[in-house]
């Protein structure tokens, strides 16, 4: 094994410690990783697609290694995480099981677990044999979810729309990009799919630099459901817009785009920096403000403000699979009240007559539909403003069933499954608030 391979792939074995172990979210693991800028891109782009595909099929993956065991029980940590390292090369990545197998086996030695070379290369030489079929059997979806969340979902969604979900989880979610004008121009110029909502569509993977207007700040990623809620205010020309908790930006951008004299909040200085970039970057320009959007105190309230409230991001499994390893229940708890505080600011700060849009990328209801429910009996001044496809779909190349997005309250809850046709969605949900007069 060449160094640079055995580099990434000591990278790959120390991100899933800091996941599986650490509960670091992957991103971050990933950018603080010393050794990884010294990688070349397509090595990192490797440590990335291995560890995300163990993340992805930790269930499956480690259902494959109990069943290639000699004895029951699993190994220490480390010898574990190489085995599943291995696993997923052979079963899901396509590697040839004789450079996977090697691989692992020099990179225990690295490690200082020699002793457990030879149970590695016996274990993985096993599922190089029969893991492709055994995996085939496997019910993946089922094994790839932790309990509490395939129970939560069952309970809200349905077994039918929860198996949907999980399926969906099970890839990686293509490379969406909203542009500042001409679509249809942009949809072309970067061999994209055009959606229904104005969104454009690219398979993932690439260098996004490299790609057409990405240097003029022609566009910029944002995944389809995330781009809905800034499309619920109608005409936003010289209006005041509050972006509340905005980072890293992209609904910050679609705002002043449309017209709107933005100000955006975060409580996060480090977060908002990004804002700035990819705003420069667009040569957009709004009001940046490092501040606690739960208590923050403008001189004067807003025509409209949007509230994208910090969430589990259960709805952004497919893009983020280190969601289904370091959440849990508790974390749903915590954050509904964190929820609940910021919505009821948030009415405070939009004008009478004005629109209030809330929105989280999770499918946990407790984070969606029950902030609604409380608002809208603990507070008078709010009425629901009901979303229909019109509103989401801007005009551009038809509806494309976008009316299975809308629940029967009149807001946007899309799940993981839905979609399928163009390539499917991230969870999210969204509702439309009126502020009335006190």
């Amino acid at each position: 094994m060449s160094d640079a391979s055995l580099a990434a792939r000591s990278a790959a074995l120390d991100l899933l410690r800091d996941v599986l172990r650490k509960s670091i979210p992957f991103d971050d693991a990933f950018d603080a990783h010393p050794e990884l800028r010294g990688l070349d891109p397509r090595d990192r782009g490797f440590v990335r697609l291995l560890t995300a595909t163990v993340l992805r099929r930790l269930g499956q993956i480690d259902a494959l290694i109990q069943g290639s065991l000699a004895k029951p029980g699993l190994p220490k940590a480390t010898v574990h995480d190489i085995l599943r390292l291995g696993a997923a090369q052979l079963v899901f990545l396509g590697t040839p099981a004789h450079a996977a197998v090697d691989t692992a086996v020099e990179l225990a030695a690295a490690k200082g677990a020699e002793p457990y070379k030879g149970l590695i290369n016996a274990v993985l030489r096993r599922i190089g044999r029969e893991g492709a079929e055994l995996a085939a059997q496997q019910d993946a979806g089922r094994l790839n979810t932790p309990d509490w969340l395939w129970l939560a979902w069952r309970q809200a969604y349905g077994i039918g729309r929860t198996r949907g979900i999980v399926e969906a989880h099970l890839h990686e979610a293509p490379l969406d990009i909203t542009v500042k004008t001409d679509p249809a121009v942009w949809a072309e110029r970067l061999e994209a799919k055009l959606l229904p909502t104005g969104t454009l569509r690219r398979a993932a993977g690439g260098n996004l630099t490299e790609l057409p207007g990405f240097a003029e700040g022609a566009w910029w990623v944002q995944d389809l459901a995330a781009s809905l809620p800034a499309k619920l205010f109608g005409d936003l020309a010289g209006k005041r817009v509050y972006d509340l908790c905005a980072a890293p930006g992209g609904k910050t951008a679609q705002l002043v785009a449309q017209g709107a004299e933005v100000t955006a909040v975060d409580r996060s200085a480090k977060r908002l920096e990004r804002v700035r970039e990819n705003l420069a970057r667009l040569n957009l320009s709004a009001e940046v403000l490092a501040t606690d959007a739960a208590t923050w105190t403008p001189d004067q309230p807003a025509d409209a403000v949007l509230l994208d409230a910090p969430c589990s991001a259960t709805g952004a499994i497919r893009r983020h699979p280190d969601i289904l390893r370091v959440k849990t229940p508790e974390d749903i708890g915590k954050l509904a009240k964190a929820q609940s505080r910021l919505l009821a600011h948030a009415v405070d700060l939009v004008k009478p007559g004005g629109t209030l849009v809330y929105c989280t990328c999770s499918i946990q209801p407790e984070e969606g539909e029950a902030q609604i429910d409380r608002i809208l009996a603990r507070d008078k001044r709010v009425e629901r403003l009901p979303i229909t496809p019109v509103d989401l779909g801007g005009g551009h190349a038809g509806d494309g069933n976008l009316a299975e997005l809308i629940n029967e309250r009149g807001e946007v809850r899309s799940l993981p499954g839905m979609l399928g046709d163009l390539g499917g969605i991230d969870g999210f949900f969204v509702a439309r608030l009126r502020r009335l007069h006190d």
